[in-house]
């Protein structure tokens, strides 16, 4: 796993092959998330089922409120054979306070 700042991870993302995976709750997730996340809630008991089902080949951007979580999923697919994995260091918290502000200087 890296951690990887806003800044890195909006660089990851010009990647049209990069699945960002948003792993907080869908409460969380419904609240706001980052274009093009898909959900997996990582206390779900589906959870471990739907990551191994992903395509080990892939890279993963992943991210939940502020790390904790998306580092422990990051680590959870590093030790079942993923390669490509990132984890959005102060995760949603630090996309919300400079990341869409990224997206909007692109654009």
């Amino acid at each position: 796993m890296v951690n990887v700042d806003v800044y890195e991870f909006k660089e990851l993302m010009k990647n049209p092959e990069v699945v960002i995976l948003d792993v907080r709750t869908l409460d969380e997730f419904e609240n706001g998330f980052i274009y093009g996340a898909i959900n997996f809630d990582i206390m779900g008991i589906t959870f471990r089922d739907e990551i191994l089902a992903l395509d080990r080949d892939k890279v993963y951007l992943v991210y939940c409120r502020s790390g904790a979580r998306s580092a422990n999923a990051c680590n959870f697919m590093e030790s079942n054979g993923f390669n490509s994995v990132y984890n959005l260091d102060g995760g949603i918290v630090a996309w919300n306070n400079l990341g869409e502000k990224l997206c909007e200087e692109k654009e």
